[in-house]
Formats: structure tokens, C-alpha cells, sequence
């Protein structure tokens, strides 16, 4: 693997500036609807300042361009660039619900080597290099241990039953049903960022995310892989920046929800 700079440079200067940005992370919530994006997506105008601020900084001390949510950038598949969500659960973000968050990974050739995950709200931190481990708050996590999903919580992605997007919403409706017969123990937190955080640090099993943004799943995708944990797509291929969903767990609940997914049936946002 060849990078414009060591890993660990760039992660410290990373975290740095998503440091930085916390201050104004925090002193913006509540903040409304800016930008309209869909029926049900917003962006507010700490999402587009933010951006452009870590944008800039980020350039300037590394180097590398950024791709963010709200303004794009370079291509992901090749080369070398960061992934920015400046908001992660910008709903949660506007209503004062504190899961939400920044997101930054440096992805090289298609693959997450770096990720980043600041929750200032909740005051947790999350970082993961190419080797592991995965760090809260600059201390490390222990390597996930193989576990069932009877004794798991699962962060579950939100949906819309009547939605026609590329994982279509009474599939995920059949999904819930599915995995709420074999654990009571589902969640809905409404942000990818926490769900994939929470995976790789063991405070859930294991993650199934709907969504294919790289700029949700990057940071999160490498910092379940430093910690240990099994990173597929819902039909149970490698991941990777072109994937068009996540499951994310720990060894022996993956396997779990690997299987209950393939009960469910086909679908062809996931291939199965």
C-alpha cells in the first residue's frame, strides 16, 4: 500500500481538525433545513460549512483531496482521497438527538484505511488505522470476540415501507421481521456513523445498513475491520466503495444475520 504519508501522520492530522470542528459541531444543533436534497433528506447549513472548512484544511496539511457528502470530489474506486459526511445523522442532528456525527475515512483503490468517527455530542471519539486497533477516545478497544446474535444488539437502517430506492422498503420491512423473530434486541438509531462505531467497538453485534453513500460507511467500514470484526454487503460479498449496502459484525453474529437474510428471499438491491 502506497500513501502520500505515513498512516499514523495522517490520522493525528485528522483528528486534529475533526478536534477543531467539534466546537462548531456542537454550537450548531438545532440547526433547520438549508437545502432540500430528496423526500426525506436535508442538508442544513453546518453540513455545508463544515465541509467546506474541513475540505480545505484537509487539503492543505495533507495533500490529498477530499469527496464530501454535499459538494463531491475525485473518484473513489482508484487513487487516494478522503470521505467526508460533516453531519452524520443530520435529523438527529436538528432535532437536539445526540447520535449523530463526523465521519472521515482515507480510502485508497477503493478500500478504507483510515476511519474516523467524532460523536461530540455524546463526548466519543472512534479511530482506526490499516493494522488496528480500533481506539475510543485514544484508548483501545479490545478485539471483538466471536458472539451470537441471541446475545446481541443490532443496529438496524431505517426505511420507508413504500420506498423504491435500490433496497426497496417492504424488503427491509420482510428483514425486520425476519431477524426480530430470532432477537428482541433491534435498534434504529438513525445514524450509520453510531451503528458502524458501536459494531467495531462491541456495543452492538453487529450492523445492517441500507445505504451505499461511501461517505456513511467508509469510516465505519474500516474501523469493524481493525477491530476484528466481518465487513460484507447484505448478500454476503467483500465490501467494498462500490457496495450498495453493509452488514458489519462481529464473528459468528454476521454468519447469523448472513443466514436470515438469505431466508428472507430476493432482492435486487443486494444481488440475492
Amino acid at each position: 500500500m502506497t500513501l502520500p504519508a505515513d498512516p499514523a501522520e495522517l490520522l493525528a492530522v485528522a483528528s486534529e481538525l475533526l478536534d477543531a470542528a467539534s466546537e462548531r459541531f456542537v454550537a450548531g444543533v438545532g440547526a433547520p433545513s438549508a437545502v432540500q436534497k430528496g423526500p426525506n433528506d436535508f442538508a442544513t447549513a453546518v453540513d455545508l460549512e463544515l465541509e467546506r472548512r474541513l475540505s480545505t484544511e484537509l487539503f492543505d496539511r495533507t495533500g490529498i483531496e477530499v469527496h464530501g457528502e454535499e459538494f463531491g470530489g475525485p473518484e473513489l474506486a482508484s487513487g487516494t482521497s478522503w470521505v467526508l459526511d460533516p453531519i452524520d445523522g443530520t435529523f438527529n442532528y436538528s432535532a437536539g438527538l445526540p447520535l449523530c456525527g463526523m465521519l472521515l475515512a482515507l480510502v485508497h483503490e477503493g478500500q478504507p484505511v483510515l476511519g474516523l468517527t467524532w460523536l461530540p455530542l455524546l463526548g466519543e471519539r472512534y479511530t482506526a488505522g490499516p493494522e488496528g486497533p480500533l481506539y475510543r477516545n485514544a484508548e483501545p478497544v479490545p478485539a471483538l470476540k466471536r458472539a451470537s446474535l441471541s446475545s446481541s444488539m443490532i443496529g438496524f437502517g431505517a426505511f420507508n415501507v413504500d420506498s423504491r430506492g435500490v433496497i426497496r422498503g417492504d424488503y427491509r420491512h420482510l428483514l425486520l421481521g425476519a431477524l426480530s423473530s430470532q432477537s428482541s434486541r433491534l435498534r434504529m438509531h438513525g445514524s450509520t456513523g453510531v451503528d458502524l462505531a458501536y459494531a467495531a467497538a462491541g456495543v452492538l453485534g453487529g450492523a445492517v445498513v441500507f445505504g451505499h453513500h461511501p461517505w456513511d460507511n467508509a469510516a465505519g467500514v474500516a474501523q469493524v475491520r481493525a477491530a476484528g470484526g466481518v465487513v460484507t454487503d447484505l448478500a454476503g460479498m467483500p465490501w467494498t466503495i462500490g457496495s450498495r449496502s453493509v452488514l458489519a459484525a462481529a464473528p459468528g453474529v454476521h454468519e447469523e444475520l448472513l443466514e436470515i437474510i438469505g431466508s428472507v428471499g430476493a432482492d435486487e438491491g443486494i444481488g440475492l
